[in-house]
């Protein structure tokens, strides 16, 4: 699916929920989340933005796992997700990468809907929780290569990580939980 049908699925799904969704990007490191993320965001109006990235536990995202437990998906649950969909305020810590903490809590805006792109985010204790399920449909050589490239762009050496974390990770957690198997929408970046 492209992105004109993407911004014409979302508003049916959301008349039907009757409440606001959650609308969950996954996919490879590198395959393109964070940049559907944003033009989703910006296609959609009452749309907002979550970044995984500020949900990631920094010692434990540079550590290999089977199932992505870098990602404090229990935060993102009970921070955002469930008082999201239940129409509630949503108060949340990110993790600011500059000072090596979480924040002091902030509100996110009300929306209808709520994006959120992360690595290892279609899993069990997620999954229930996001109305629709977008996969960046990227292989993960391709992935990685962008991935490296855009990380040397922005002058971070992570070659190491992802040769020794990132990767055998990814490949971890696709044997385990089939992210792209259990997407309702494949989407080819272009």
């Amino acid at each position: 699916m492209d992105l004109t049908g993407l911004c014409e699925v979302l508003p049916v799904r959301r008349v039907s929920a009757g409440r606001p969704i959650v609308v969950g990007v996954s996919g490879y490191g590198g395959s393109g989340k964070s940049t559907l993320t944003r033009r989703l965001v910006q296609a959609i109006p009452g749309a907002v933005r979550l970044r995984g990235d500020d949900f990631l536990d920094p010692r434990r995202s540079h550590t290999w796992s089977r199932d992505w437990c870098g990602l404090e998906r229990d935060r993102l649950v009970a921070e955002v997700l469930r008082p999201f969909r239940d129409g509630e305020e949503v108060w949340f810590r990110r993790f600011d990468w500059d000072v090596g903490r979480l924040t002091e809590p902030q509100t996110l805006p009300p929306a209808d809907y709520l994006v959120v792109d992360a690595v290892g985010l279609f899993h069990p204790i997620t999954l229930p929780l996001l109305d629709v399920t977008i996969w960046c449909d990227v292989d993960l050589a391709t992935a990685t290569a962008r991935g490296r490239e855009r990380d040397r762009r922005a002058g971070h050496d992570h070659d190491r990580l992802w040769t020794e974390v990132w990767e055998p990770t990814e490949r971890a957690f696709e044997e385990f939980f089939a992210p792209r198997a259990v997407a309702e929408v494949h989407y080819r970046p272009e």
